[in-house]
């Protein structure tokens, strides 16, 4: 009985040092700090953050805005209804800092922001550890623009820094970006959708008046992409994007497609020829038997092995959002196997 007792307490006691395995997370990316160890960053209050040294099991860290002088005011003053609950962050390292792009906003409406902050450090025990956050970078307004100013991932390409972002509206948009990383210098250009594209502007704009159906489930239009995230390979630049519905547990419906280019600025064709302007896309991770969508997805090349991070809405934890991680590989023709 005493070690019964002594396991009870243990498990009741181990907080943040208990291993997760696999953690609830959604939206997830992620990125191999100084120490050697992974680190996650996704959607939650304030940033959730968790960390692991073997990508299997993961340790709960602090939020990124949790020590660091709280959620941004200026994100709380310019997005009505945002408070803190933080969207899908980008990590990655460029001129010797760790650049943290993260979405302000609320479901199903494109008065949105998105924001970065950086660190020089993911280690939290350095004494280099601190999260600066820099302010918004692009922001969407309602009746003003058609696209939505969420789900943020840099791209570098050529000395030249991009920024691709989007959800539903008009679909996923490229902005060039200065040196500084957060000051765009281009107008977005639209580079993936499934809309009807004979719809004019003033309908893409439209798209906002949603359907509500059981009281709490929202339709966003016809559009259903979202999410992209660009990575670099042997002469491609290869676009990932989630098509369909996410956040509905068992009646969640994502799925990962993906379409490559020569030019990261397009056009991004799939594998079929059909370009991801007209709806294209090469199905990569969807539905399956053990969960109900896969998307909202990351691909990294660490170490020589290329790996794809998502969350999946999983069947035996009754849809709830789990990390999901498959290693990948590419064929002689440059598509993933």
């Amino acid at each position: 009985m005493r070690h019964i007792l002594l396991f009870v307490f243990a498990i009741m006691s181990c907080g943040m040092a208990c291993g997760i395995t696999p953690p609830r997370v959604h939206d997830p990316v992620m990125a191999k700090g100084e120490d050697g160890k992974y680190y996650i960053f996704a959607t939650g209050m304030g940033i959730d953050v968790l960390s692991s040294t073997d990508m299997k099991e993961w340790h709960r860290e602090h939020s990124v805005f949790d020590r660091n002088g709280g959620i941004p005011q200026w994100a709380v003053d310019s997005v009505p209804g945002y408070r803190g609950h933080t969207w899908a962050p980008d990590i990655s390292f460029h001129d010797g800092r760790w650049l943290l792009y993260y979405s302000c906003s609320t479901f199903g409406k494109n008065t949105s922001a998105i924001g970065l902050a950086t660190n020089r450090t993911l280690d939290p025990t350095s004494p280099d550890f601190k999260w600066v956050d820099q302010g918004m970078v692009i922001k969407s307004h309602k009746r003003t623009d058609n696209w939505n100013a969420i789900d943020p991932n840099l791209i570098t390409a050529s000395g030249q820094r991009f920024l691709v972002y989007g959800s539903f509206w008009d679909g996923i948009q490229l902005v060039k970006l200065a040196e500084d990383y957060r000051t765009p210098v281009t107008k977005p250009v639209t580079i993936a959708r499934r809309i009807n594209c004979n719809l004019t502007a003033e309908e893409l704009n439209n798209v906002e008046n949603f359907t509500i159906e059981g009281g709490d489930t929202i339709e966003a239009g016809e559009n259903a992409i979202e999410a992209p995230f660009i990575i670099y390979k042997e002469g491609y630049y290869y676009l990932f994007v989630s098509f369909d519905y996410c956040c509905r547990g068992q009646a969640s419906t994502y799925k990962t497609v993906y379409g490559r280019s020569r030019n990261i600025e397009g056009p991004y064709v799939d594998r079929d020829g059909k370009p991801m302007l007209k709806g294209g896309g090469t199905i990569l991770y969807g539905p399956d038997k053990e969960n109900f969508g896969i998307g909202h997805c990351s691909v990294y090349d660490f170490d020589g092995r290329w790996y794809f991070i998502s969350h999946a809405y999983n069947k035996a934890q009754d849809g709830a959002a789990i990390l999901f991680v498959r290693e990948i590989h590419f064929d002689k023709d440059g598509w993933i196997k």
